[in-house]
């Protein structure tokens, strides 16, 4: 059974939010990959101000594709989020309260999660396709120069996730794995 969650994200939904959780999720999520967290961690070292409010924001580790006619977005399934992992914990620290991708996440990065109740959520790689439906509005926030990898504003409604990792540390992969060496 899914459960809807709206934005912004709060720390009184996240600290409900369990490992496993089907989630449908509504309102604007933010887009960045690899050199948009780069870009934004160097604002932050010059004093300057992130291009949106990162307070209570999920970021969405996506390249989208660019769309064909009549569609809002092309396809955009979820990258690898590791490769955000050296960015996470500042982002975190300064109120990011959910991330979107898929694959593992650092003990450095769930450790930063546990203390600020935020969460990781996967979408379902291969599925960019499907999960462009669920996306109602693009706009580009910051880096255009950067294409696919900019980052966009997306207003989606009923965008499914699973919390992969929630606010106290609980990892689904690792429950998963450990159901599967039972059997």
């Amino acid at each position: 059974m899914y459960r809807k969650l709206n934005t912004p994200l709060l720390d009184e939904v996240t600290v409900q939010l369990k490992a496993g959780d089907l989630i449908l999720l509504s309102g604007e999520i933010y887009t960045a990959r690899d050199e948009a967290h780069k870009r934004m961690v160097e604002a932050l070292d010059r004093g300057e101000m992130l291009p949106f409010e990162i307070k209570n924001s999920i970021i969405y580790y996506v390249g989208p594709c660019p769309p064909r006619p009549g569609q809002v977005v092309g396809s955009c399934g979820p990258t690898t989020s590791g490769r955000m992992d050296k960015y996470a914990p500042r982002l975190i620290e300064l109120g990011l309260k959910g991330m979107i991708g898929k694959g593992a996440r650092s003990e450095e990065v769930v450790e930063f999660m546990k203390k600020h109740k935020a969460v990781y959520f996967t979408a379902v790689g291969g599925a960019g396709a499907l999960l462009a439906q669920r996306v109602k509005k693009v706009e580009v926030v910051a880096y255009e120069d950067l294409g696919p990898e900019a980052i966009y504003k997306f207003t989606v409604e009923d965008f499914p996730l699973i919390v992969t990792i929630d606010c106290y540390g609980n990892n689904l992969y690792e429950i998963e794995r450990e159901k599967y060496r039972k059997r």
